[in-house]
């Protein structure tokens, strides 16, 4: 397997790898690291769907790609994917999965038919004083300080930030930044996660940098993520022939291991109570998703609280044995080890009441049931004790949703902490007492709030005991690669698997694995799209680096003639052209700023 970038090979087929008609595929889990490899061994490795099986041990595929209707409850969505357009192996595997939505148009046509003419952005990122704007006005407001810190961070050694915290790395004066608000409510990192995955994120997304404040940078789905991704992919790999096997839930894996070869033999399973296996021989190929972040996922409802689910865990055991039997398996404890550190909840409210959606109008300054864009992305509650976020997506986020509802997904980073006006944690409260809290920092008068809150809405909330797991600190080894050294027939996929570049907490990287998998396990002979390259543009560090500092120009060290003198040697050179078209010195004679930069960045 290599990487690759452009057209050429994007637009490439690969022939059928020798030997692919006598293998078959075990997968372990279906979420989309799962389905993502299926597909790529039907599609690119003409592996034929009938040799494939996925074992889930839920009775639905998606994984943490949800969203349900529970007939009790209401709408549940666990979290939001926030996609951009440099997610290539996503688009890459739904450019040949087809529309459910749309006829003669793949997933990938839908998605970005619907984000050209409708646009992310929004205008309202951040309230204080109960729903009043916080007035950041797209500001990251970072001291010379707290830009060094970002370079020094940018500039490190993946090595120099292993096993370190955000908060050891990064100062007060950047943790007190309008940029780590933005960044850390958009991303859910804490200042105890890991500094290098922060690194990793900063170049990974570089070239969004300026779009943090408003959200110009993110695209979202037509409806939830599971309707619109995952159900047609779904209902294409069904189509081709591949088994899903629900309520199979897998216990263990066996290995023959010696000295430069490993080999998976045995998958061992429980099956509606009943144990099973398979015994595997070297054309029988296991792909296994280890850990999981909505592993003990506990709902609530209105009247009842989520409860904090420490028991077994069976995606975190399933690793822990497989761990066991060798040191590239990867460490899961340094992920899943610690709940207190990994935890946080979400809750999803439905609205009932015609006057909670005006005062969501109000801040978000749109129309919730225009079907267009509505907040474009979460709307922090700066002063929020809990630090609430919460997000209106395009209505209705539902099929099933009835037209005069509005479905908004709320959050809380401080689940510990008492509330505003509800003076208990997040994570003790029903859902009515989210909804209470939640219309509090929306800016309801309070002598409505309790009576809006008890029948105006419904409410879900969903405690996640593993959810931000894979931003632990860690070291090389904790996750293991894709496809360790010496292994034969098996490969490891999803969050917690090993690649290089990427980061975690986004569809692309559970869909990198799977296509990295899938391309290392049959030798298909097409690379695999590299990671965006914009980390290595200059034209992007420069235009990263203007936003940083909110448009001001660098102050050159130095005596003042000796500023002159660089500045002139620069007049008229393209270096020169280049720093006065980003705003970093400025203008001169024979340099004038040209207003078409950004626009070739985009």
């Amino acid at each position: 397997m290599y990487y690759s970038n452009g057209n050429y090979e994007a637009f490439a087929r690969p022939r059928k790898p020798a030997g692919v008609d006598d293998k078959s595929a075990w997968l372990v889990g279906a979420g989309l690291a799962s389905m993502s490899a299926a597909a790529f061994m039907i599609r690119d490795g003409q592996l034929a769907g009938e040799r494939i099986t996925i074992l889930e041990r839920l009775r639905l595929p998606g994984g943490a790609l949800d969203g349900i209707k529970e007939p009790k409850k209401g709408f549940v969505v666990r979290g939001g994917r926030e996609m951009e357009d440099h997610f290539e192996c996503l688009w890459d595997l739904f450019r040949s999965v087809p529309s459910i939505e749309v006829e003669g148009a793949s997933v990938l046509d839908e998605f970005y038919w619907l984000n050209k003419d409708d646009p992310n952005f929004s205008l309202q990122r951040a309230t204080v004083d109960r729903g009043r704007d916080a007035r950041t006005d797209g500001l990251f407001a970072l001291s010379e300080k707290a830009q060094k810190d970002i370079v020094t961070v940018f500039l490190a050694t993946r090595e120099e930030m292993e096993g370190k915290r955000i908060d050891e790395v990064f100062g007060r004066e950047f943790l007190d930044s309008n940029f780590w608000l933005y960044w850390r409510t958009m991303f859910a990192f804490e200042e105890w996660h890991s500094a290098l995955e922060m690194k990793l994120y900063i170049h990974r997304f570089v070239h969004h940098i300026g779009g943090l404040p408003d959200f110009s940078a993110l695209k979202f789905t037509k409806y939830n993520q599971y309707e619109s991704l995952v159900l047609p992919l779904y209902r294409w790999l069904l189509d081709q022939g591949v088994t899903f096997r629900f309520s199979t839930e897998v216990t263990d894996v066996d290995f023959e291991i010696r000295p430069g070869r490993k080999q998976a033999t045995r998958i061992h399973w429980v099956a509606d109570g009943e144990p099973g296996g398979v015994d595997l021989g070297e054309d029988d190929l296991v792909l296994a998703t280890i850990g999981s972040l909505t592993e003990n996922s506990d709902d609530g409802d209105h009247h009842t609280p989520a409860r904090l689910d420490t028991g077994p865990a069976p995606a975190w055991d399933l690793w822990r044995r497989i761990a066991a039997k060798d040191p590239a398996f990867g460490h899961p404890d340094v992920f899943g080890g610690d709940v207190e550190s990994t935890k946080w909840e979400s809750a999803t409210v439905t609205t009932l009441d015609p006057r909670i959606p005006e005062h969501i109008r109000r801040i978000c300054k749109r129309d919730p049931f225009s079907g267009k864009v509505v907040t474009g992305g979460i709307v922090t509650v700066k002063d929020s004790s809990w630090l609430m976020s919460w997000t209106v997506n395009r209505q209705p986020h539902f099929k099933q949703q009835p037209p005069d509802q509005v479905v908004v997904w709320v959050y809380s980073l401080f689940v510990d902490t008492p509330g505003d006006y509800v003076r208990k944690p997040m994570q003790e409260c029903t859902g009515e007492e989210i909804t209470r809290e939640w219309l509090y920092h929306l800016g309801v008068p309070t002598d409505q709030i309790d009576e809006l809150a008890a029948t105006g809405a419904r409410t879900v909330p969903v405690m996640m005991p593993y959810v931000t797991s894979f931003f632990m600190p860690r070291h090389a080894g904790d996750r293991p690669d894709v496809v360790p050294d010496g292994a034969v027939n098996f490969a490891f996929i999803g969050q917690f698997a090993e690649t290089s570049r990427d980061c975690i907490f986004t569809t692309e990287y559970s869909v990198r694995t799977g296509m990295e998998a899938a391309y290392r396990l049959l030798d298909i002979e097409r690379g695999v799209p590299e990671v965006f390259g914009s980390t290595y543009d200059v034209r992007t560090l420069l235009k990263a680096t203007s936003r940083l500092r909110d448009g001001e120009e660098v102050d050159l060290p130095g005596p003042r003639f000796l500023r002159e003198r660089l500045l002139r040697r620069l007049d008229g050179t393209q270096i020169g052209e280049l720093l006065t078209d980003f705003g970093l010195i400025p203008e001169l004679d024979g340099t004038a700023r040209r207003d078409r930069v950004d626009d070739a960045v985009e």
